[in-house]
């Protein structure tokens, strides 16, 4: 009786490691998966935005203009050209919200995620909520002073950038 357990013990843990390998397989295929899932988001976050600009008629305008554009508009507007943060879609003055109510400390793009309703723990989903916080860097809406941490403007860096005061201010 005691070789017949030995043997299946034997077999059992044969199995284990068999598993085990397969596990550490799956892993590493799950891990290229969300990297090449986080580089198409990110991709197609660019190229709506750059199909926007190229749709988007040549305006000129003397001041901002409070009236809403008629057809595609850029899902982030300079912050110039904007009438406020009301101006921005819900997802972005959401953003804003969150960085206003962080400070001094600035919004992390994990925290971004949380606040966006999407998944932290997803690298693809924190890495979308970072590429939207560089999008308002880029358009004036908001600073990042230290990697990784987006705050809003303070009155010195607005009025290096023409006098606009500090949303929220």
């Amino acid at each position: 009786m005691r070789a017949v357990l030995e043997a299946r013990r034997k077999v059992a843990a044969v199995r284990v490691g068999e598993l085990e390998a397969e596990l550490m397989r799956v892993r590493a295929d799950l891990a290229d998966a969300e990297e090449v899932l986080r580089r198409r988001v990110i991709g197609l976050e660019q190229y709506l935005e750059a199909l926007a600009e190229e749709e988007a008629p040549a305006v000129v305008t003397v001041g901002p203009s409070r009236r809403k554009q008629v057809g595609p508009r850029r899902a982030v507007p300079h912050r110039e050209n904007a009438a406020g943060v009301e101006d921005l879609s819900v997802d972005y003055q959401a953003l804003m919200a969150a960085a206003l109510d962080v400070g001094a400390d600035g919004l992390g793009a994990r925290r971004a995620a949380v606040v966006l309703g999407w998944d932290s723990a997803s690298v693809s989903r924190v890495e979308g909520a970072r590429a939207r916080l560089k999008r308002l860097v880029e358009r004036g809406w908001l600073v990042e002073e230290k990697p990784g941490r987006f705050m809003l403007p303070t009155l010195e860096q607005d009025a290096a950038d023409g006098g606009r005061p500090a949303v929220g201010s």
